[in-house]
């Protein structure tokens, strides 16, 4: 659900910035979710690991689970393309849930897709 909102966000800042005259696009900063998922273990890698790993987040946040449980919430994101054929576009997310000792205790990620 959140990538869906993401992407319909990204797709209408696209739009409207494809009258501003430039047509290939940038947003966010390259990753390899797959080195990622590789390097991760779920209840040992802590945050400090995931900076030295990825750099900063794009956006942090809260999760609260139906149980109370609080979680810490980082995301990571990165597409490009061409403002003239979105179609072409690639997108990635990475979002990754740390618990109050903040190590890891989830992720959910994305490859590259077409933007339709």
């Amino acid at each position: 659900m959140r990538t869906a909102l993401f992407t319909f966000a990204l797709v209408s800042l696209l739009m409207g910035l494809s009258g501003c005259g430039t047509t290939a696009f940038q947003v966010g900063r390259e990753f390899d979710p797959n080195s990622f998922a590789v390097k991760v273990e779920r209840g040992k890698t802590t945050q400090t690991d995931v900076l030295a790993w990825m750099g900063s987040p794009t956006s942090v946040g809260v999760r609260v689970e139906t149980d109370g449980q609080h979680y810490t919430v980082w995301t990571y994101y990165f597409a490009n393309g061409d403002l003239s054929d979105l179609s072409e576009a690639h997108l990635k997310t990475l979002e990754i849930k740390f618990d109050q000792s903040h190590l890891v205790q989830g992720y959910a990620w994305s490859m590259p897709n077409r933007v339709k």
